[in-house]
């Protein structure tokens, strides 16, 4: 089978669209030369009225795409740094999310925000680490992370085809994965469904993005003494309520890892509402950056402010019970 890297899944994704329906176009800072790595060429094949350059003003172009939808295109937005989200929040949660809702359902505002690059990059510090799922999620935004190039592929194919406004974060940290694919197979993936990645039956551990395929490691380190049921959620508003109940109905354990601060955070949401609605055997755990992170250009405290391996195995032998096996 080939290989499809993360990014190329993405721009994949761009160009089928694209391809499929004319009223999908792409609007962002540099877009046409592909600073991203993910619209690159695009703009030769589908013309400039399509792959359109922006100017410096994110409030400006993030309006200028509600009101495109609003008439009838399916505006792509590239953001080429998370926290520029939280410059054009206003726009996002206030205007084209609720437009649907006071509207009766009369208008529709099918916009991608989409953030190729999210978290932490090497260097980048404080104001262009952050992993805003939360917040969007904590308005009601359709809200997506993908973790594998595929599901990179399919989630953002589902949110163009979407009536509504969706948020898609892909991590920086899963940019150069790669994955093997049958490249005829892709295809779109429901928003709302989540993903078993490996099956378990001693706890259940939910991650986000790039912290799944760490959790899959993890569960393979602890194979020996514990079976570890790794749960993807793809997408984190709506999120599986239904696959989390089914998958901690068979472990009665959970443990979550996501990479967001630690108050108010995604993490708190899933453990709050499982121990509210479903059956514990212990109580649940949850790994994340600290309270109020800010994360500083320094490497080393980078790192150190966001979720660890080591952590993540603390966590599932807390909750499990099972003490740390000596050598």
């Amino acid at each position: 089978m080939p290989k499809l890297s993360y990014l190329g899944a993405l721009s994949r994704a761009l160009s089928d669209e694209l391809a499929r329906d004319p009223d999908v176009c792409i609007f962002g800072e540099d877009v046409r030369v592909g600073v991203a790595n993910i619209t690159k060429g695009l703009v030769d094949r589908y013309g400039p009225e399509r792959i359109v350059d922006m100017p410096l003003s994110e409030q400006a172009f993030t309006s200028f795409a509600t009101g495109a939808a609003l008439v009838g295109q399916r505006p792509v937005i590239e953001f080429q740094i998370p926290s520029l989200l939280f410059l054009v929040f206003e726009q996002i949660a206030n205007q084209a999310h609720k437009f649907s809702l006071m509207t009766g359902g009369q208008a529709k505002v099918p916009v991608t925000y989409l953030v190729p690059g999210s978290g932490s990059r090497v260097g980048w510090a404080g104001q262009h680490s952050d992993q805003p799922y939360g917040l969007f999620a904590h308005v009601g935004l359709k809200t997506v992370v993908p973790s594998t190039p595929s599901d990179a592929y399919g989630l953002l194919v589902s949110a163009i085809r979407d009536d509504d406004p969706v948020v898609v974060l892909t991590p920086a940290a899963s940019s150069t994965d790669r994955e093997d694919v049958d490249l005829a197979a892709l295809g779109p993936l429901p928003l709302g469904v989540g993903n078993v990645v490996r099956p378990g039956s001693d706890v259940t551990v939910v991650a986000v993005g790039h912290l799944v395929p760490e959790a899959v490691a993890v569960a393979d380190e602890l194979a020996s003494d514990i079976s570890v049921e790794v749960f993807d959620p793809r997408t984190v508003y709506p999120f599986d309520w239904a696959g989390l109940a089914s998958s901690v109905g068979r472990t009665g354990r959970l443990v979550v890892i996501d990479d967001t601060n630690r108050f108010c955070g995604f993490a708190a949401e899933v453990v709050s509402t499982a121990a509210e609605e479903l059956t514990l055997t212990a109580p649940p755990r949850r790994v994340t950056r600290p309270d109020g992170t800010v994360l500083p250009f320094a490497l080393e405290l980078d790192r150190a402010a966001q979720p660890q391996r080591d952590q993540l195995v603390a966590a599932v032998r807390g909750v499990c019970g099972v003490a740390r096996t000596s050598g």
